[in-house]
């Protein structure tokens, strides 16, 4: 049940350690902070992402699970998930999709959030990383309709289905979330993650896409998403002596 616009629970399925504590981790400590309980689900171990000479992907798998433990940690997350995909070749195919109905009926979400898998350019600069795409797609394939219902792999426990997406980096934002007291918390996390930033300080980068999200909605900080309602919830009851008056 959702107090104050905060779910309960929520699970985050991202393709790679890190994705998420560049993009949605304000909204996750937030979200921790206020009591929901989020389950990350990391669909690959990042293990392609160096160019550090010598380096093997068993290594680098680990140190980015690692990494990603410790980065949850910051974010009061306790629950991971790692499918342990390779980097760079993730697919959005029936074999991912079965392996997040799996978890989410599993944990049984009230809220996922995801990446947007329509974004494939973002200015004249980033090409999108397909693996990136690849999450996002097979998670909102997963969430509508696969993990609800019933007659579909049924031996992967009972359906479930989830009330709310929000999808990041969407052009179609329709929800801000306002990230002003958990910005250095987001930035805490992200800096876990010291393989992929080496000598790196993202701090800058990280306070002035927030500011830039955030400036026309009032919102010093901010984290936009798309936020599809799959699942209204049920309107509360009037008391039956409200109710003979």
């Amino acid at each position: 049940m959702e107090t104050n616009g905060i779910p309960s629970s929520a699970m985050v399925i991202v393709a790679h350690p890190d994705d998420a504590e560049f993009t949605m981790a304000g909204t996750v400590a937030l979200w921790t902070h206020a009591g929901c309980h989020v389950t990350y689900v990391v669909c690959t171990d990042g293990n392609a992402g160096s160019h550090e000479p010598g380096m093997t992907r068993e290594r680098l798998a680990e140190i980015r699970r690692r990494e990603q433990r410790a980065a949850c940690e910051t974010l009061g997350v306790s629950e991971i998930v790692f499918l342990g995909h390779d980097d760079g070749q993730l697919q959005p195919n029936l074999e991912l999709r079965r392996e997040l109905v799996r978890v989410i009926r599993q944990h049984k979400p009230e809220v996922v959030l995801t990446s947007d898998p329509t974004r494939l350019f973002s200015g004249d600069r980033y090409i999108n990383h397909p693996d990136h795409r690849a999450a996002g797609q097979a998670a909102v394939d997963a969430v509508a309709p696969a993990s609800g219902m019933p007659l579909l792999w049924p031996e992967l426990g009972a359906p479930h289905e989830v009330g709310r997406v929000y999808i990041y980096g969407s052009d179609q934002a329709n929800e801000w979330v306002d990230i002003g007291d958990t910005l250095p918390v987001k930035i805490e996390a992200l800096k876990k993650h010291a393989s992929q930033l080496e000598d790196w300080d993202p701090t800058e980068r990280i306070t002035d896409w927030s500011v830039e999200v955030g400036k026309d909605h009032g919102l010093a900080h901010a984290e936009s998403f798309r936020v599809m309602t799959l699942v209204r919830p049920e309107p509360e009851q009037a008391p039956e002596e409200e109710k003979e008056e």
